[in-house]
């Protein structure tokens, strides 16, 4: 299987999703929320990353602070912009040894409730993120797939 990353960003618009996608090298997070914010959207507006399909992330600005949803908190242990967003987002940083992450599953942190408003609720979004038969990136489209912006998402990441 080929690494998978890519940072899309979503937009819904009077029930018409677009989702299109934009560089970031993820090692920034700041830059996925300036996309999110250019867009300018009347509607709900998010970013969806797939970090090399090892975690993948949520995140939605929002008026008093940003919502992020990390679907693997114990790669902050040993990965400088998952610990960034974590960080940022007030997740607690694992105590695990870098050296023993390979032994450990890792579980999610963050706002489950992100996507509720948009029809997604916490809880399946958990079951989701939760689900450690799922690659990330297949994680991302069971997730479009709920919200219905499934084929616009492959459109838009070449991955199904």
């Amino acid at each position: 299987m080929r690494e998978m990353s890519f940072a899309v960003t979503v937009t819904s618009d009077d029930g018409q999703w677009q989702v299109r996608r934009f560089a970031d090298d993820f090692t920034d997070p700041t830059r996925a929320l300036k996309a999110v914010r250019a867009l300018r959207s009347p509607g709900a507006a998010f970013a969806l990353l797939c970090v090399e399909d090892e975690y993948f992330v949520i995140l939605r600005p929002a008026p008093s602070r940003n919502l992020v949803l990390l679907s693997d908190v114990t790669m902050a242990v040993d990965d400088d912009y998952a610990r960034d967003l974590a960080e940022d987002a007030g997740m607690e940083i694992p105590d695990i040894d870098p050296d023993t992450l390979d032994d450990i599953d890792g579980w999610p942190e963050g706002d489950f409730e992100v996507l509720e408003d948009l029809g997604l609720s916490e809880e399946i979004l958990g079951v989701i993120a939760d689900d450690q038969d799922l690659y990330p990136h297949q994680a991302i489209m069971r997730i479009a797939d709920e919200l219905g912006f499934s084929e616009e998402l492959s459109d838009a990441t070449d991955y199904s």
